[in-house]
């Protein structure tokens, strides 16, 4: 382990991924808040979404919040691809050009492990929550690891990547790799046009039709909505490498908590397997990790110990799930989580 600026980095060595390629030397870089007690016990683990590094989720993380670090100790994982832990940005030296590994999250949740155990010597979880990606790595956790997690919070998101959201996500990419940086299967420069197709195509998804239509851009400032758009989408990816954006696409469009020897592809299977206590909360107006996708697992998480379905009434979109500055979803998630670990 070695400590760079405020977050760590987790040596994993050399990683042998889901597609039997080699990956040397993959560094996982992560933040912890709080204290781990004596028992070990009082751990959750916070996985980050598309494009985001612990600096963006981080916030969720405050005394009397939705996750307290005066009570748990919380871990922040970095998701391969996101510019922190190994990317194409940091990482692509190591393979011939084009040839970067495409990494799964059951890759991902597995040095996850690693880092818990062989770090701190973690064996429970009191928590997995997580968001979008981050929810999809804690169905993930629960379900690979069922032995390890007391309970799971997936918040906006899914045990698989549904159809639908597979095509939402066909369209970022193909926003993104429309600008000519894009040769070869890959960047060899800033896709500055394609940052702003990319963002101008994800603000019509990540937001719903009743926050466009009340005008709620509104109450944080803008003045019209090209202000809202100029200002927001059409920079939000570009504090990103642009090979880094298509690597976590890849991740998060081939996402399946079955998909997997364990499992065989049955996702009924994989659900079964989860031991935890379950709190499914999708967001009402969430586009692409619909609300439906969650009611259509509930039922088959036959081996959790308690699953509850509690949607987020929220005209934010997929952005309630994260309502940084949105303080009703915020006390909603609040109160669903401290209900929740009191279970």
């Amino acid at each position: 382990m070695t400590v760079d600026k405020d977050y760590a980095l987790f040596d994993a060595g050399t990683v042998t991924l889901q597609s039997g390629q080699a990956f040397p030397g993959m560094a996982l870089a992560y933040k912890t808040f709080g204290t781990l007690n004596a028992r070990k016990d009082n751990v959750i683990v916070y996985p980050t979404s598309f494009s985001a590094q612990h600096y963006d989720t981080e916030w969720l993380v405050a005394p009397g919040g939705v996750l307290d670090p005066e009570r748990y100790f919380v871990i922040i994982p970095n998701l391969f691809g996101n510019g922190l832990s190994a990317s194409p940005s940091n990482a692509a030296a190591r393979f011939a050009p084009g040839a970067y590994p495409c990494v799964t999250y059951h890759d991902a949740v597995a040095v996850q492990r690693r880092l818990l155990q062989e770090v701190f010597g973690i064996e429970k979880i009191a928590l997995v929550y997580g968001w979008s990606m981050g929810g999809m790595q804690a169905y993930h956790w629960g379900a690979c690891h069922a032995d390890m997690v007391e309970r799971i919070a997936v918040v906006c998101g899914s045990a698989r990547c549904s159809p639908f959201n597979q095509v939402f996500l066909e369209g970022v990419r193909a926003a993104l790799t429309a600008d000519p940086a894009f040769k070869d299967g890959r960047f060899t420069e800033a896709p500055r046009a394609g940052y702003r197709a990319m963002g101008r195509v994800y603000a019509g998804w990540a937001l719903s039709h009743a926050f466009y239509r009340d005008e709620l851009w509104r109450q944080s400032g803008f003045a019209s909505l090209e202000d809202f758009l100029a200002k927001t989408w059409d920079v939000n990816f570009s504090r990103r490498d642009a090979n880094d954006l298509l690597a976590q696409l890849w991740t998060w469009q081939n996402g399946d908590i079955s998909r997997c020897d364990a499992f065989g592809g049955d996702l009924d299977r994989a659900l079964a397997a989860i031991r935890a206590h379950v709190l499914l909360m999708p967001g009402q107006t969430d586009a692409y990790f619909q609300a439906q996708d969650n009611a259509a697992e509930i039922g088959k998480l036959t081996g959790a110990r308690t699953a509850t379905l509690r949607p987020i009434p929220s005209d934010y979109g997929h952005r309630a799930g994260n309502p940084h500055n949105i303080p009703a979803d915020c006390a909603f998630l609040a109160q669903a989580i401290s209900a929740f670990m009191a279970q």
